[in-house]
C-alpha cells in the first residue's frame, strides 16, 4: 500500500512538473513570438528619429535659408569700410602734401640759383668782354672830377666859390673827437652837374679844423658819370685803373699800380643768406701821391651795391659809386 502511495505521489509530482514545464514552454513560446514586436519599437523609433535628418535640405554658402548676420556685424563691416576709405584719402592727401612741398622747394631753389646767376653775370662775365678796352667808349663821360688838391687850406666860402657847378652846402656836421683835428664836416652838392638816377648828385665833403680850413677833401660819384659803363668790379679796379685814373682827376699823381684788390675775393663781396646771392662788393684803398712836388695821402673806395638788381632782375639797377679823399 505504501508503495502505491509513493507510486502516487511520484506520478501527482511528475504530472505537476509535466504541467510547469509546459507552461514554461507555452510562455517561451509567447516570448519568442512577441520578441520581434517589441524590437520593432526601438527600430521605428531610430527610422523616425533619422527620417527627418535625411530628408533634411543641405543648405550651401548661398541658400536662401542660410540667416541673416545680426545688426553688429553689419555696422562693423560698414565701419570697416568706412575705415579704408578714410584710410586711403589721408594717404592720396599725405602724397599729395608731398608733391607740393617737393614743388615749392624747387622752386625757391630755382628762384636762388637765378639770382647767383644774374650776380654771377653781372661780376664775371663782362670780366671776359674786352678785359682791356677803354670804358668812355661804353658809356660817355657826363661829368668831371673836381680838383679836391686845390681845395686844401681854403675856407668853407672859399671851397664852395672854387667848386662852381651850382655848389650847394646841403649838410653841416660839428665833429668831437679827442685828437682829431677835423672840428666841422660841410656836405656840398653839385647841382649844375647831372645827377645818376641811383647814386644821385655828385658831392664835395670838405673837413674843417680849428681855423675853418679844409684838411681834407672828398668826392662822391656814379662811376657811369664820369664815363665808367657796366663793368665788373674787378676789371674796373684791375683793367681800367679806376682808382688811380680817379685820384688823378682829383689832382694827384700815384702810380699806375697804386690800387690792387685782395687775391681773395670773399674779403671784398658780401652775400645773402642763402650763401650764393652776392648783394655786396666793396674794398678800400690808400696811398701816397704828389701834387706841386708836395706829397698827400689819399684813400679811395669803390662800392658795387646789387641788392635792387636782384630784386627787379636787372642788372641795370646796380648802384656803382666811388669815393676819393685827399688830406693835406
Amino acid at each position: 500500500m505504501k508503495r502505491d502511495r509513493m507510486d502516487g505521489n511520484v506520478s501527482e509530482r511528475s504530472d505537476e512538473m509535466q504541467a510547469e514545464a509546459a507552461e514554461r514552454a507555452e510562455e517561451a513560446e509567447v516570448l519568442e513570438q512577441d520578441e520581434p514586436f517589441a524590437e520593432a519599437e526601438p527600430d521605428e523609433a531610430a527610422d523616425a528619429d533619422a527620417a527627418p535628418a535625411k530628408a533634411a535640405p543641405k543648405h550651401g554658402k548661398h541658400s536662401k535659408g542660410e540667416p541673416e548676420p545680426p545688426e553688429y556685424m553689419k555696422r562693423s563691416r560698414r565701419m570697416r569700410k568706412v575705415l579704408i576709405a578714410v584710410i586711403i584719402v589721408l594717404v592720396l592727401l599725405i602724397a599729395a602734401g608731398g608733391v607740393l612741398t617737393f614743388m615749392l622747394v624747387d622752386t625757391a631753389r630755382n628762384a636762388a640759383t637765378q639770382q647767383a646767376q644774374t650776380s654771377t653775370i653781372d661780376v664775371d662775365s663782362l670780366a671776359d668782354d674786352g678785359a682791356a678796352k677803354d670804358a668812355s667808349t661804353s658809356t660817355s663821360k657826363r661829368t668831371t672830377v673836381p680838383n679836391l688838391v686845390q681845395l686844401l687850406g681854403m675856407d668853407q666860402n672859399q671851397a664852395v666859390e672854387a667848386l662852381s657847378h651850382g655848389a650847394q652846402v646841403t649838410g653841416l656836421t660839428d665833429v668831437n673827437e679827442e685828437g682829431n683835428p677835423v672840428k666841422k664836416q660841410v656836405s656840398i652838392a653839385l647841382s649844375d652837374e647831372p645827377a645818376d638816377a641811383r647814386s644821385g648828385t655828385p658831392s664835395v665833403y670838405l673837413y674843417l679844423n680849428e681855423e675853418g680850413k679844409v684838411v681834407r677833401a672828398g668826392y662822391s660819384v656814379a662811376t657811369s658819370s664820369i664815363g665808367y659803363g657796366t663793368l665788373s668790379f674787378a676789371d674796373a679796379v684791375t683793367n681800367e685803373r679806376i682808382i688811380e685814373k680817379t685820384v688823378e682827376e682829383a689832382g694827384l699823381a700815384v702810380g699806375q699800380q697804386a690800387a690792387a684788390l685782395p687775391e681773395d675775393k670773399t674779403v671784398y663781396s658780401t652775400y645773402a643768406s642763402d650763401g650764393t646771392t652776392l648783394t655786396r662788393e666793396y674794398c678800400e684803398f690808400s696811398g701816397t701821391g704828389t701834387a706841386g712836388g708836395v706829397e698827400h695821402p689819399w684813400q679811395a673806395s669803390l662800392s658795387y651795391d646789387y641788392n635792387m638788381a636782384n630784386a627787379t632782375g636787372n642788372l641795370a639797377d646796380t648802384i656803382r659809386t666811388i669815393y676819393v679823399y685827399i688830406g693835406a
